[in-house]
């Protein structure tokens, strides 16, 4: 049975999207079975998962409100992942979601029916606090939440792990965050590095070891529809999303086997 992780954090523009459309690429790299749900209107992990999300004919919106399955709506994407994708109709499932049955669990149940089809699924959640996010954490196994490190991404951590301590008493109590990943990291810079060791001395071993750095090519890869792996896979960003995926699978117990490793990385 798949394990589900959900990418958020409650402050945009910290990368979040970027972690999962190149943590799932990464993921099948290392030949796990992964499905990618974009649960953002905005639909940014669709279309750089290279899929168009105004043809969508199913997606996200028809499977939160039952108007299809996941096994309906799924799309490959060239990254070797499958996507349920997203656009701008997502939008108005907040506001049906209110009147709902069970309106925080109808993603958890949709996934319910595949989740054997699956390693790991990834839930890409919007930067807010709403019904959706809500999914996503009734949803998910674990939480991977990515942190630029400046003083304002701290004060909304804080933010964060109280409502997720909420959602475990209350909605979910086996959620746990399972990462803490410093993105668009430079090591040059004084305020990057206090802030990395302010989040040490906090959460400990939940600040993982690897740091996405800032990359031209994580950047523009989007523009092209690739995760950064098959945008440019000799890059620092590509090396880095790769690494982070390694140390993802050896803390979940399911390390790359050296053997596949050195198959599998790319020049």
């Amino acid at each position: 049975m798949a394990r589900t992780y959900v990418i958020a954090n409650q402050k945009g523009g910290v990368g979040k999207t970027s972690i999962a459309v190149n943590l799932c690429a990464s993921l099948a790299h290392y030949g796990r079975r992964v499905l990618l749900v974009d649960l953002d209107p905005q639909g940014n992990a669709t279309t750089g998962s290279g899929i168009d999300k105004a043809a969508l004919e199913r997606h996200v919106y028809g499977v939160v409100l039952g108007e299809h399955g996941v096994a309906e709506a799924r799309l490959p994407a060239e990254g070797g992942y499958d996507v349920v994708g997203s656009n701008r109709e997502l939008a108005g499932a907040e506001v049906e979601l209110i009147g709902l049955e069970r309106r925080e669990y109808r993603l958890r149940e949709a996934l319910a029916p595949v989740r054997d089809d699956y390693d790991y699924v990834v839930i890409d959640c919007p930067p807010a606090l709403n019904m959706l996010t809500v999914n996503g954490f009734t949803a998910a196994d674990a939480v991977i939440i990515p942190m630029q490190c400046e003083y304002y991404a701290l004060e909304g951590l804080s933010d964060l792990v109280g409502t997720l301590r909420k959602v475990k008493q209350n909605l979910n109590p086996r959620i746990e965050i399972e990462a803490l990943v410093r993105t668009m990291y430079d090591p040059r810079s004084t305020l990057t590095v206090q802030v990395s060791d302010e989040l040490k001395r906090h959460y400990g071993d939940k600040v993982f070891d690897t740091v996405i750095p800032r990359n031209i090519r994580i950047a523009e890869a989007p523009s092209f529809g690739k995760p950064v792996l098959l945008h440019d896979p000799a890059s620092k960003g590509a090396h880095a999303h790769l690494a982070f995926a390694r140390e993802l699978l050896a803390r979940s117990g399911s390390p790359v086997d050296a053997s596949t490793l050195e198959k599998a990385e790319p020049a």
